[in-house]
């Protein structure tokens, strides 16, 4: 009898310590870990910011940040896919030469890749590398061909569910006219560019999107270059990086500004850490990292993709 009493208490002694044990995990939350780009209001002089400079927030509720690491030194590690569209038009050829000084203006340890985008993949020229003198090489001039790239979407979910995982800063720069040839445009919800934004969150891919016009007919409509640069803007900003172009239908002088700007966002990278709210179920929730340093703008991905433990 006093053996069955003492295995029933051990019993329930076990059954509250998962209890416990659970409803613990459920107050610390789920560790999430996202990249940060730190910028500046006005002017070119970016902010100093701290881990206690840092809030995020899930909606109204913050949560707790645990770290806050600046990509440099030990945490510098970059891997960075040129993504070219190989339906722009041949005025893309004279961006190459901005392009590999770009190319070569990045720390030694920085591994580049080079890819097109063609029949909606990323076709890969040169897998990211140290050499980058060789990734300059991959560069050539595109296609040319109206319709060769059925929907530059494509071609990010392509890269970013065929990048191997790594624990260094995954980016990409692109150069595109955003058009979405095989769904069409004039639709905010377009479920390739909704794919492409999520994989690349899912990612932690960050993209630098700059509007080249393509070739064909649709490089001189602006009904379908408005809505182009609208999907780039939204591909850019939802995944914390940028979207650059000059104007509905004009092909930029020289990407030299644009990749001068990626440039120095590269340079104010840093990784947050903290603790997301735990779902009810696995799923996307919206999130935002602010900061009230003055003059100080933090940009991240709109969304994060939380996993139930």
């Amino acid at each position: 009898m006093k053996k069955h009493i003492r295995l029933l208490v051990a019993i329930a002694a076990l059954a509250f310590c998962i209890s416990a044990a659970g409803a613990y995990a459920q107050n610390a939350g789920v560790p999430e870990h996202m990249l940060v780009t730190v910028e500046a209001h006005h002017g070119k002089t970016v902010p100093d910011v701290s881990r206690a400079d840092v809030m995020v927030y899930e909606g109204k509720d913050r949560d707790q940040v645990t770290d806050w690491v600046p990509a440099q030194g030990d945490h510098a590690g970059l891997e960075l896919f040129i993504l070219l569209d190989d339906g722009s038009g041949f005025n893309l050829g004279s961006q190459l030469d901005s392009i590999r000084k770009f190319i070569g203006a990045q720390p030694a340890s920085a591994k580049i890749g080079v890819a097109y985008m063609q029949n909606g993949i990323a076709k890969v020229e040169q897998a990211p590398t140290t050499d980058h003198d060789l990734a300059s090489k991959a560069l050539r001039l595109p296609m040319g061909m109206a319709g060769v790239n059925a929907s530059p979407y494509f071609a990010i979910s392509d890269l970013a569910k065929k990048w191997p995982a790594s624990p260094d800063r995954r980016e990409i720069v692109m150069a595109s006219d955003g058009i979405d040839r095989y769904y069409g445009t004039g639709d905010l919800q377009d479920p390739y560019l909704d794919a492409a934004i999520h994989d690349a969150e899912r990612a932690n891919i960050v993209v630098y999107a700059i509007y080249e016009p393509g070739a064909g007919h649709f490089s001189h409509s602006y009904w379908q270059s408005y809505w182009g640069q609208m999907y780039l803007s939204r591909l850019g900003e939802e995944t914390g990086g940028e979207a650059y172009y000059i104007g509905m239908s004009g092909a930029p002088v020289s990407f030299d500004p644009f990749l001068e700007e990626t440039a120095q966002h590269l340079e104010h990278q840093y990784w947050v850490t903290f603790q997301a709210k735990v779902p009810k179920k696995s799923g996307w929730q919206r999130v935002k990292v602010s900061t009230e340093v003055s003059n100080a703008e933090l940009v991240t991905a709109h969304e994060m993709y939380v996993e139930r433990p």
